[in-house]
């Protein structure tokens, strides 16, 4: 979230200390032509063609264990996509020989309309996110692309399925393992929720709740960051922002960062920055993807919500005054993020 009350943008890093508070009562909520639903389908960058056979056998690596170094990690390990809805509900997640990472698992839900992928998103593609993982030594820790090639290419199952998909004289290569999983990420979004059956017209989609806290979320400038169908500025519908300064306004979130040890990591801010520097996250299934944000130290989403209030706001909730987000306010923005959970992904976890 971002504020209402702050001046025109300043860079790529983001809004940063030089806003100005005014106090002033909340307008009132948008108009619905001005919010947008999910797409259907996922976009296909060019050269890089979507089919059924694609996107199966990228599911099939995706799955695969055997693509590990101790054959007990595959990237479902940590992106349970049913329960975990993408994630895997830990704080960080635990790979080959039962080493932890660093930051919070990342949803692989609705990825695809991502332009900038990893938390601090260093890269720009699924099918350069996909590689990452495999030789990575604490995630599935083998020693290098041409081991990773050679544990797919053992399998005479993968060696039809690449020979007929891909072809060539070598099939079996890490571009096109990494095509192969992105297709089928690209196959993983979900358009099936409250706001999206809201936004096309359903009136009975969301809640009392949910509405006040829809027009909440507009009022507070929650949008400035979190914007377009994918509620992040660092997707496909919205590329001249990904990135924010986290917290924002550190002095409004001083006992926040301090308990849960949020500025740690600056993300791609230089080590010791007072404030870190990360990639919008899309907001989409947030409810069913804790613990919240990056070193997953946040059990509750009310407590995320009280957070980023205060931390990019500027509008702590533990005082009485006008810049003040009252707890009614908090739950009806949390209601409103409940209804961007996937009806699917909610009927999994029962």
């Amino acid at each position: 979230m971002t504020s209402v009350f702050l001046l025109p943008r300043r860079r790529a890093g983001g809004l940063g200390l030089a806003w100005f508070f005014l106090a002033a009562s909340l307008p009132a909520a948008p108009a619905l032509a001005d919010w947008q639903a999910l797409p259907q389908v996922a976009p296909v960058p060019a050269g890089k063609p979507m089919s059924a056979a694609r996107a199966a056998l990228g599911r099939q690596l995706f799955f695969d264990k055997s693509l590990s170094r101790d054959g007990k990690v595959a990237c479902a390990s940590c992106h349970d996509l049913e329960r975990g809805a993408g994630a895997d509900g830990r704080a960080v997640s635990t790979g080959v020989g039962g080493r932890r990472g660093t930051r919070n698992a990342p949803t692989v839900w609705n990825a695809a309309f991502q332009a900038r992928l990893f938390w601090d998103g260093r890269v720009g593609s699924l099918e350069e996110q996909s590689l990452g993982p495999f030789t990575n030594p604490v995630e599935m820790g083998l020693p290098d692309a041409a081991a990773v090639e050679r544990r797919v290419a053992a399998r005479a199952d993968y060696r039809r399925a690449f020979a007929r998909i891909f072809g060539g004289p070598r099939p079996v290569r890490m571009d096109n393992i990494a095509a192969a999983i992105a297709a089928f990420e690209r196959t993983l979004i979900t358009p099936d929720t409250p706001y999206d059956r809201h936004v096309r017209g359903d009136a009975d989609a969301l809640s009392p709740a949910q509405r006040r806290g829809m027009a909440l979320f507009e009022s507070y400038g929650c949008r400035i960051c979190h914007s377009g169908p994918n509620f992040s500025g660092a997707s496909v519908f919205d590329t001249a922002q990904p990135y924010r300064a986290f917290p924002a306004l550190p002095m409004f979130a001083t006992a926040f960062v301090a308990r849960y040890r949020l500025a740690d990591d600056p993300g791609r801010a230089p080590p010791g920055s007072r404030q870190g520097l990360w990639r919008v996250p899309s907001l989409r299934n947030v409810a069913l993807t804790g613990p919240w944000f990056h070193n997953g130290a946040v059990t509750r989403l009310e407590d995320a919500v009280r957070i980023m209030a205060a931390a990019q706001l500027g509008r702590p909730t533990d005082r009485l005054d006008r810049n003040t987000v009252s707890e009614r306010d908090v739950a009806d923005i949390v209601a409103f993020l409940e209804a961007l959970s996937s009806d699917r992904l909610v009927a999994a976890r029962r």
